[in-house]
């Protein structure tokens, strides 16, 4: 038997027997919060072997201490999701998070020159059954969508490179007539479906508690008031129902809401994060609205105030709630900065275009002329991944509003096209009012960097998520010459 054979059939079970301990940990919690815990604990502790995993371990095990909320979150799995889930999702996403196949990685740098990001965001279709204020998904028609079998060898081929976590979008995803069908052939991958859950009833959270790999990420924009206004009277019930749905039929779901000026007080406030966890969300996302595309409207970005008022909720949330509220922008500071460009993310639209980013419509490959690994090889994708963190403050982590003109300055020099239409307006029509932006996020956030406790554990985050020590260092040497000269 060749050695890398050998060690791939190693690593498999390895990482078979790692979600098999999950899977029993998750399925042996009971009424009792500390034994909950120290099953876990001591599941996690077998796992977690090495120094980047032992970070992780550390945030989990001290998350789960007595007094955290970790412990009233294990109870709501149990209340809340089905063993079938918990087996081939949640487990499954733990390992994921702890393991990384070390010969998938050495063969994708051997032919490729790539090191395999972590997850892959997909858009099979861009139409949806809404027709939301400013959205574009409206002018979409059947014809636009990837074809079935296109869709169907992309998760094959990034399965092939070690990527088994994939976020589908759109658009509404569940429009897409063949989804299902075709992600039941990928088992042993798991998926968030990003959906503003119109096509979601107690049958299809069903079917969902079957496949058991899939969450979904509910969009909703707030209370009635801000939902409705944007997608139309009645909409906010129906997301409250699909979650009513969901959390019956013992589904793991999330949320995803798109903060605007408008709305942040809202979804920052402890009513609207009690009533997503009553709904039985277990975590979700939070994105800055960005003005992408033709109809983008610069006065719904969030203000530098704005931002950080977001950032301290969601961090007092976490330390509090029995949820995981994830910050896009804010929680740089745990992934090292910029995930795009493959680095740890990339995302592909209904043409094909493989993009860096879901908020940078710019491409030069597409997947209908090349391979998936080769469009992550390209000169473009490799730039962008050999900068970060643009900041030794990975608070402002984003090449596009935090450091304006770097990610056009990259798109430029690659030639890069715009796949949709407007893609370029933040870096033209919009260049002086992201200057200003930027120029208030830096004396608000560099304040925060050097006052609170990121200084001292965001750059062991930065060096687990693969920074070279010499990149980290000489962005430490420009942020402090930068802070002298203010």
């Amino acid at each position: 038997m060749a050695p890398s054979i050998g060690r791939g059939i190693m690593y498999r079970t390895k990482r078979e027997l790692a979600e098999r301990a999950l899977s029993q940990a998750l399925s042996l919690l009971g009424n009792n919060p500390d034994k909950n815990a120290r099953y876990l604990i001591s599941a996690i502790d077998h796992i977690a072997r090495g120094e980047k995993q032992g970070i992780i371990g550390n945030w989990i095990r001290d998350w789960l201490a007595e007094g955290k909320p970790g412990r009233e979150f294990l109870s709501r799995i149990l209340k809340n999701t089905h063993p079938n889930v918990r087996r081939r999702f949640i487990a499954r996403m733990l390992v994921s998070m702890l393991f990384r196949d070390p010969e998938v990685g050495e063969r994708c740098m051997q032919e490729y020159g790539i090191t395999p990001p972590y997850t892959m965001l997909i858009s099979p279709s861009m139409r949806c059954n809404y027709r939301c204020q400013g959205c574009y998904a409206a002018s979409y028609k059947r014809k636009d969508d990837m074809r079935p079998e296109v869709f169907d060898r992309l998760l094959g081929e990034a399965e092939h490179i070690g990527i088994n976590f994939f976020a589908i979008l759109g658009g509404e995803p569940f429009i897409y007539p063949e989804l299902l069908d075709i992600l039941s052939r990928h088992n042993r991958s798991f998926f968030q479906i990003y959906t503003n859950g119109s096509f979601i009833d107690k049958a299809m959270a069903k079917r969902l508690v079957e496949m058991g790999n899939i969450a979904p990420q509910m969009s909703v924009n707030g209370p009635a008031e801000y939902t409705d206004a944007s997608r139309g009277k009645g909409s906010f019930d129906r997301v409250m129902q699909a979650m009513d749905d969901l959390r019956e039929a013992g589904c793991i779901f999330g949320f995803s809401t798109l903060v605007t000026r408008h709305n942040i007080d809202a979804v920052c406030s402890e009513e609207w994060i009690d009533l997503l966890i009553a709904k039985g969300a277990l975590y979700g996302w939070l994105f800055l609205y960005m003005p992408v595309g033709g109809n983008s409207d610069m006065s719904l970005m969030p203000t530098p105030r704005q931002r950080n008022q977001l950032r301290l909720a969601m961090r007092h949330y976490r330390q509090t709630k029995p949820i995981l509220p994830a910050d896009f922008w804010n929680d740089g500071t745990v992934t090292g900065g910029c995930i795009a460009g493959g680095r740890l993310y990339f995302h592909i639209n209904h043409r094909g275009d493989v993009e860096p980013c879901i908020f940078c419509h710019f491409a030069t490959h597409s997947i209908n002329d090349c391979s998936l690994a080769e469009a992550l090889a390209s000169p473009f994708f490799m730039a962008i991944k050999e900068q970060p963190p643009f900041s030794y403050n990975t608070l402002r982590p984003c090449p596009i509003i935090d450091h304006p003109q770097t990610m056009w300055s990259i798109i430029q020099q690659h030639g890069a096209r715009p796949t949709h239409e407007g893609a370029e307006k933040m870096f033209t029509t919009f260049a002086a009012e992201m200057r200003e932006y930027s120029a208030g996020v830096r004396e608000i956030l560099d304040a925060v960097w050097d006052n609170e406790d990121y200084h001292d554990w965001a750059p062991r985050w930065t060096l687990m998520c693969n920074i070279p020590p010499a990149r980290l260092e000489a962005r430490r040497r420009e942020y402090e010459m930068s802070s002298k000269s203010q």
